[in-house]
This record gives structure tokens, C-alpha cells and sequence, in this order.
């Protein structure tokens, strides 16, 4: 077992191989990848602004328009453990190659779906690509980039996860309004072959062949722990139509927690586990991923809530809206460029409580401002917020990458994307349940938005005493590798 491992190490860092610290990498590789991966961010909130348009001309049920959205990231962050276990046996270059070619032929599809069935369908196979691409994205910058480089190309791809979510509310009412709803998709096709064919030439062939065995894959496991995220998210997106107490969402909450339960049982007795029993014990992965979680899940309430409530409320037209979303996105912006400044000077705890505790003041700013304009009202609880996620989202990738093996970049990348995608699913079905109306009309409007801010605050609150207990204070080092290999 002991030679296995050690061969299996050998092989993934074959697979990804470093470049002499004595040397620096060129950038274009990290540009390469963030552009993929900003796509893949981008999906999470795009459709947001667009939700309207999807509904009426292809006949969505109320209820089950929000599944647009949910089956996106319900099939990207359940899927990501898996992904990222691909990177690592089967190699970065190759799963991420698959994943953006998965990613962006169900865009198209996505593009031209004529039923609402068919929509949704074509959702889950580009969270299926970007499972692939992202884990793998990722460990191909941890394991090209040393020293102050990987500080900065890490700091980097942690501002991609908060500006790209961001960046799409305001896209999605741009080309909802200009070249309607389609283009939302549509627009990921000659990007996604641009990058496909810059990756031929930019991305290196591995020295040496991985292994290609598909019990290296743990797909039972797989299987388990997308079915257990899915039922969960199943039951909280169902809760503002039956209820937190009600039989259904009981019952399916525990179905959820027994095949989540029935995943962990199954992972102690793999002989290669999809997730490792030791990757727990990384406490600087396990700080960061609690971070990314959520600090994702209140970024993606506040695109939901935030967004009805300035069409139904105040109304904003689309194009509006998504305009109206730009001081945020210029606030995360600003904070993610001084985290990537600050992050080798005050640490990854300082930042990730400071932007925790800049997320509580925005979440209380907002529930107090219900029912007032945008200008008082909304817009300064928003620049609090992505001031906040842009100091958290570095700092937590930072936590969470700078110490890992050689060879596991693809499953602690896969671990710190489940975080993300997984925290955005749940956001989006939690939020959407409290902000849910209790009454008609603009009173219930109103109080459903209260009520959802109220609970962003208290749960950013309570992650800033969880940051500053078990965040570490890492401080990457210009020329010091961050990785104990």
C-alpha cells in the first residue's frame, strides 16, 4: 500500500509538472485559466437577470424556474470531488481540456434548448464540465507556480470566484436586454473554443502518462455524494412552497443526510478513497473551504434577494438591475486587488475575519434599509458586502492551497470548489426560502427581504468567530514555496 502511494504521488507530479524555483513561469498560462474559470463562475449568477425571460418563452412553472439555477451548481459542486480526484489520477491538462469541451458544447445547447426539460438538461451537463475544469484548472496553478508567484496567482483565482459571480448579474442584464435570453449561453461558445485551442498550445503534454484506471476514480463514491448534496438541496429549494416543518422536506433531509453519511462509511473502507479521511486533518483546507462555504452561500442570497427586490420592488427594468449590481462589482474588485497586496503582510486570518465582519455590517445595512431606495437603502449594504467577499474569497484559496502535498492539488482544489459551488447551491435555496413573502405584495416583498438579510448578517457574524478561531495566519513569501513538497 505504502509503494502505491508513493507511485501515485510520483505520477501526479509527472502529470503537472513544477518549474525551477530558481525560475519564473510566465503568466499567460494563469490568464489562460482564469478566463475558463471566470466562465464557469460567471454561470452561477448570469441567468439570474434572465430568469423572467427563460420563464415565459419556455413556459417554466413558478416553482421550477429557480432549477435553472440550482441544477447548475447542484451538478458542479457535487460532482467536484470527483473532478478533482480526476485531475490527480488522469492528469490536469487532460480534465480540464474535457471540461471545457463538455462546458462549452452544453452552453450551446443550453443556447438553442427549445423546452424547458431540455434547459435544464443541457444546466447539468455544463456543471458536469465545469466540475471537470475548475479542480483541475486550479491544481495546474498550484503545481506550475512557487514562492510569490503562486501567492499572487492564487490570490488571483480567489478574486475570480467573488467578481465573476458578481460580474454576471450585470452581463446578464446587459445581453438579456440587448440580444435576449439565449445570448446568456451562447455567448460561453467562442470563448470556450478560443481557450480550447490556446490550451493546445499553452499547456504542456505530461512528461509521463498517468495511470487511467477507473477504480482510481472511487465512482461509487461519487455517485453517493452527489445524490446526498442533491436531495439536501432538493429539500431547502422546496421549503417556501411546503414549509421548513414539513413532512416532505423532513423527509427528504434525511434521506440526504443518510447517503451523505452513507458516503463517509463508504470513503473509511475505499482502498482509494475519493476523499481521503487525512485531508480532514489539513486545517488550514478545512479553515478555508468553512470560509469559502459561506461566504459563497451569502453572496448568492444576496444576487437573489437583492435582484427581486429591485425589479418587483423599486422598479428596475433588467438592464437596471444588472447596472445597478456595478458598485458591488467594483467594490470586490478593489478589495480582492489590496488582499493580493496585503495577504503576504497581515495574513490569511486578519483578512478573512476583517472581510467576515465587513459582510455582517453590509447584511445588517440591507435588512434595515428595506423598504427604502436604492441610493440609502441598498447600494451601501451591497459595497459592504463586496468589500467583504473580496477580502474573504482570497484569503480562504490561499488557506486552503498553501499547504498541500504534491499530488493532491487536484483534490484539495476539488474540495475548495465543492466549498464554493456547494455554498452557492444552498445559498440560493436557503435565501430564496427566507426572503420568500409571508404576505402579497410589496408589505411581504419587503419583510421576505428583512428577513433573508437579517440571517446573512447573523450567519457572516458567526463565520468571523469561526475564522478567527481556526483560520491560520499564512503569509506567502516572495521565493518560499508554500507547499510542504
Amino acid at each position: 500500500m505504502h509503494s502505491g502511494n508513493r507511485q501515485h504521488q510520483g505520477t501526479a507530479v509527472a502529470a503537472h509538472p513544477r518549474p525551477s524555483p530558481a525560475g519564473r513561469t510566465s503568466w499567460s498560462v494563469l490568464v489562460l485559466l482564469c478566463v475558463a474559470q471566470f466562465m464557469v463562475v460567471l454561470d452561477m449568477t448570469v441567468v439570474n437577470v434572465a430568469l423572467p425571460s427563460i420563464g415565459r418563452a419556455l413556459h417554466f412553472a413558478s416553482t421550477d424556474l429557480q432549477w435553472v439555477i440550482t441544477t447548475y451548481l447542484l451538478f458542479t459542486g457535487g460532482l467536484m470531488l470527483l473532478g478533482g480526484r480526476a485531475a490527480d489520477v488522469l492528469g490536469g491538462r487532460r480534465m480540464f481540456l474535457a471540461g471545457l469541451g463538455i462546458f462549452t458544447a452544453a452552453s450551446l445547447a443550453s443556447g438553442l434548448a427549445p423546452t424547458a426539460g431540455m434547459l435544464i438538461a443541457a444546466r447539468g451537463a455544463q456543471g458536469l464540465g465545469a466540475a471537470l475544469l475548475s479542480p483541475a484548472a486550479l491544481a495546474l496553478i498550484t503545481a506550475r507556480y512557487t514562492g510569490a508567484q503562486r501567492g499572487a496567482a492564487l490570490a488571483t483565482w480567489g478574486a475570480l470566484a467573488s467578481g465573476g459571480a458578481a460580474v454576471g448579474v450585470l452581463a446578464g442584464g446587459v445581453l438579456t436586454s440587448a440580444f435576449g435570453w439565449r445570448s446568456v449561453f451562447l455567448i460561453n461558445v467562442p470563448v470556450g473554443l478560443a481557450a480550447a485551442l490556446l490550451s493546445l498550445r499553452l499547456l504542456p503534454r505530461p512528461a509521463a502518462r498517468p495511470a487511467q484506471s477507473g477504480r482510481d476514480l472511487d465512482l461509487p463514491g461519487g455517485v453517493l455524494v452527489v445524490a446526498g448534496l442533491g436531495t439536501v438541496v432538493l429539500a431547502l429549494a422546496g421549503t417556501s412552497s411546503s414549509g421548513w416543518a414539513s413532512a416532505r422536506t423532513i423527509a427528504l433531509l434525511l434521506l440526504g443526510a443518510a447517503l451523505l453519511a452513507g458516503f463517509a462509511t463508504a470513503e473509511r473502507k475505499a482502498a482509494r478513497p475519493l476523499l481521503a479521511p487525512a485531508m480532514w486533518r489539513n486545517r488550514p483546507l478545512v479553515a478555508g473551504m468553512a470560509a469559502m462555504f459561506g461566504a459563497t452561500g451569502i453572496l448568492v442570497g444576496t444576487f437573489f434577494l437583492t435582484t427581486v427586490y429591485l425589479q418587483d420592488a423599486l422598479g428596475a427594468t433588467p438592464l437596471t438591475a444588472g447596472a445597478e449590481f456595478l458598485p458591488m462589482v467594483l467594490a470586490i474588485g478593489l478589495a480582492a486587488h489590496l488582499a493580493a497586496r496585503l495577504l503576504p503582510r497581515v495574513g490569511t486570518r486578519v483578512l478573512a475575519v476583517t472581510g467576515l465582519l465587513l459582510m455582517t455590517g453590509g447584511g445588517a445595512a440591507l435588512a434595515a434599509g428595506a423598504g427604502d431606495g436604492y441610493g440609502t437603502g441598498v447600494l451601501p449594504g451591497l459595497l459592504a458586502i463586496g468589500l467583504g467577499v473580496g477580502l474573504v474569497f482570497p484569503a480562504a484559496t490561499v488557506s486552503g492551497m498553501s499547504h498541500v502535498r504534491a499530488g493532491q492539488e487536484g483534490l484539495a482544489s476539488g474540495m475548495m470548489t465543492t466549498a464554493h459551488e456547494v455554498g452557492a447551491a444552498l445559498g440560493a435555496a436557503v435565501f430564496a426560502a427566507l426572503g420568500a413573502p409571508a404576505t402579497a405584495g410589496l408589505a411581504g416583498l419587503t419583510a421576505g427581504y428583512r428577513h433573508g438579510f437579517t440571517a446573512a448578517a447573523a450567519i457572516a457574524a458567526g463565520l468571523a468567530v469561526i475564522a478567527l478561531l481556526a483560520v491560520p495566519s499564512a503569509r506567502p513569501a516572495p521565493g518560499v514555496r508554500t507547499s510542504p513538497h
